[in-house]
């Protein structure tokens, strides 16, 4: 039974190293390429790993493309939720300055666009380019992704700007989180 622990750690390690190795392969391939233009060949090769590790860990393309947004999309948004819920509470009864909910919304990602280890600049360029592919399922799963921090935030500019139509206020969101990336 120790025999399997002692052989089962460094192939559990290695496999956290191979998808790994893909997602930093991948995202650099669809920041420069894009979705539809990044081949899994070109992929495999960058990524020095053959077909079958891609299958294996992702699946598809698409999803392997989700993933890569995912691993750094789930920290950036948690994180900005976390100080909106931390700014509101300070500023509590009364409702969040708009600076302060810009902070919330801003200021995770231009800490990631900072620093290098997770991801960069050079991810805030592959979510902008995101972002203007046509692609229905990028859109959507983008969509998806943000909805709840997105209705967390248009809440709290709602709470800010009462006099604001919801419309209006989800148009300038929307151009908000467009220009940032």
């Amino acid at each position: 039974m120790a025999k399997a622990k002692v052989v089962a750690l460094p192939v559990a390690r290695a496999a956290v190293e191979t998808k790994e190795r893909i997602l930093d392969a991948a995202e650099t391939l669809f920041m420069e390429h894009g979705y539809e233009a990044t081949s899994l060949r070109a992929l495999t090769t960058a990524a020095d790993v053959n077909l079958a590790a891609v299958n294996y860990h992702f699946g598809t393309k698409e999803e392997l493309f989700q993933a890569v947004l995912t691993r750094r999309l789930d920290p950036m948004n948690q994180r900005r939720l976390e100080l909106l819920t931390r700014f509101e509470a300070e500023s509590a009864p009364k409702p969040l300055p708009c600076d302060r909910i810009l902070s919330a919304l801003l200021v995770p990602a231009l800490t990631l666009a900072r620093d290098p280890q997770r991801g960069g600049s050079n991810f805030l360029r592959l979510l902008g380019r995101a972002y203007a592919d046509p692609a229905p399922f990028i859109r959507q799963f983008l969509s998806d992704q943000y909805a709840e921090m997105i209705a967390r935030f248009k809440a709290a500019f709602g709470r800010a700007l009462p006099h604001m139509p919801r419309k209006e206020l989800s148009w300038r969101l929307h151009f908000i989180m467009g220009a940032l990336s």
